[in-house]
């Protein structure tokens, strides 16, 4: 992991996704691995410039690498067809989290406005949906 040139996090329902860019400068050499777990290499490229795509879930991700000054490099990701600032800026409009305990288990709870999907620590929730005077509840078991 010498040549680890870029971290990312990633929110997604399912959770948060922790990418990491491996660019071998000399060499060409790329890595892409996704919570740990390596999910792209390539070894030897001529070409130091130009992408990689990746899905995580039903996310597309894209890093793309370009040329800065002199043997300087500029590493970009776009994640669903957003730049990484946009997206990371659309999800916290589109997701609410809420972390807490239960029976001293930890919980991540993340509700999307968008689908009105909930999930609990990576997992989509079964929902009952039920209106009220002042809006709608959503019942689910932990």
């Amino acid at each position: 992991m010498g040549d680890l040139v870029a971290v990312w996090e990633i929110a997604l329902g399912a959770g948060v996704h922790k990418v990491e860019f491996e660019h071998g400068t000399i060499s060409g050499k790329r890595v892409i691995r996704v919570d740990g777990k390596e999910v792209f290499r390539r070894d030897w490229m001529f070409k130091l410039v130009g992408y990689e795509t990746f899905e995580i879930g039903k996310a597309k991700c894209v890093i793309y690498i370009e040329a800065a000054s002199g043997f300087y490099y500029a590493y970009g990701l776009e994640v669903n067809g957003k730049s990484y600032k946009k997206f990371t800026e659309n999800q916290s409009k589109i997701m609410r989290t809420w972390y807490c305990a239960v029976q001293e288990k930890q919980f991540r709870v993340v509700l999307e406005k968008d689908t009105l999907d909930v999930w609990v620590n990576g997992q989509k929730m079964d929902t009952i949906d039920e209106f009220v005077d002042d809006g709608t509840e959503m019942h689910f078991e932990i």
